[in-house]
């Protein structure tokens, strides 16, 4: 077969719940009304515009299902990753926020930011956040665009490029020794002890724990657009890669508000060695993982679920599959020729993991039927990102991105 088949381990969430409505400790989290708050304000930033949902019906006639939707968030902001919505939004409320508390001004927008209206009250304050890349890049685009400062802590793994893309934003970098939660915990201490205000997409660090909330939110812009593009198309299933669950949990909550007990299968899809989301369903509570979690999927590369997502997530998730190391270079591959006909598409090692989990699901046919795939699915697969290190994509694709965006 041409969609190679790929080992998943899997896990169906007891706690998952269709019935169960949507509560206000849910909406203390995410809600739709700070939904509409995020959509109002992100629709006015320079370059908006709904990403793309390519149809792949070549892919979905090989692997026996109805359709496959590929939301591809390589085309979000010039950025090439849904992050773009969540750090740089964080970045903006923060400094709303600063603007109507320390001095008055309430109800300062985007686009008064944006054209350096109070550039003088904002330039002082520096925003910090820890990354694997893609939301240390939206945290600086977002200081950038907003005029205040900005520091990102980078860990020993993330690739020379993607610091230089950080960087380019003008931010000041910070290399730390270790893995990816060590950069957390050390940007965290850092903030504390300088006064920066702590922008980050997870709450394990310590920090404000209304910051991580309003990067979730961002993020929900994304599954209204989905929502939005598929209309009268039902949804029966969406597969979303994990990390530290602040995707997972922006896609489950606002589908969950909205549809309610009519919400489509969700399936979190992570690597085998940064399992977190995996290993906290499976016990039922939060379980990091410890040692070496370094993977081919470098911005999934996360050993401890966000304590902010976790409700959302244990509530909401009904599966969650892990993949080994071979799944996602074969993915890019894949979806880089494209399959019977499909559009070619500029997918990177983390954005392509939702349609590798849907690839291993669909040739198990034990797990494709305890996920419940069939010829009458329909499923949205969260495209996360494209290729944010051009270098890597063309090492493992064996095209440079702009030779494969050619043919799309």
């Amino acid at each position: 077969m041409d969609a190679t088949a790929y080992a998943a381990r899997h896990v169906h969430n007891p706690s998952a719940d269709p019935a169960q409505p949507y509560g206000q400790a849910e909406r203390d989290v995410l809600s739709l009304s700070e939904f509409e708050v995020a959509q109002r304000e992100i629709s006015t930033w320079p370059g908006y515009r709904a990403t793309p949902l390519i149809d792949l019906p070549g892919l979905a006639a090989q692997l026996g299902l109805g359709g496959i939707h590929y939301k591809d968030e390589d085309k979000r902001f010039g950025l090439h990753s849904f992050k773009a919505l969540g750090g740089a939004y964080a970045v903006l409320r923060m400094l709303q926020a600063h603007l109507t508390d320390g001095h008055g001004l309430p109800d300062v927008s985007s686009a008064e930011l944006l054209r350096g209206a109070h550039r003088e009250l904002v330039c002082n304050v520096t925003v910090t956040s820890a990354t694997d890349g893609n939301h240390g890049r939206s945290v600086a685009w977002g200081a950038f665009m907003f005029g205040c400062r900005c520091v990102i802590y980078l860990h020993g793994h993330v690739s020379e490029a993607r610091e230089a893309e950080i960087a380019g934003y003008g931010a000041e970098i910070v290399r730390v020794e270790g893995n990816y939660d060590d950069s957390v915990r050390q940007c965290g201490e850092d903030a504390n002890r300088l006064g920066r205000v702590l922008v980050a997409d997870t709450t394990s660090g310590g920090g404000d724990t209304r910051i991580p909330r309003l990067v979730m939110q961002g993020y929900t812009v994304m599954v209204q657009e989905f929502m939005d593009q598929m209309g009268e198309r039902p949804i029966s299933h969406v597969f979303v890669p994990g990390g530290v669950g602040g995707i997972a949990a922006a896609v489950e909550a606002h589908l969950w508000e909205v549809l309610g007990s009519a919400r489509p299968r969700i399936v979190i899809v992570e690597p085998a060695k940064a399992d977190c989301i995996y290993r906290s369903i499976e016990a039922g509570a939060l379980v990091p993982v410890r040692g070496d979690i370094e993977t081919v999927m470098a911005c999934l590369a996360a050993g401890e679920v966000s304590p902010i997502a976790w409700p959302i997530l244990k509530a909401a998730s009904d599966d969650v599959i892990t993949l080994g190391e071979d799944a996602a270079p074969e993915t890019m591959r894949l979806l880089a020729r494209g399959l019977g006909g499909d559009r070619a598409i500029v997918s990177g090692e983390s954005g392509c993991a939702a349609i590798a989990g849907l690839v291993a699901a669909c040739n198990d046919p034990e797990l494709a039927s305890a996920l419940g795939l069939s010829e009458a699915s329909n499923v949205v697969a969260i495209g996360s990102e494209g290729a944010t290190d051009a270098a890597i994509y063309e090492r493992i694709v064996g095209e440079a991105a702009a030779t494969v965006a050619a043919r799309a």
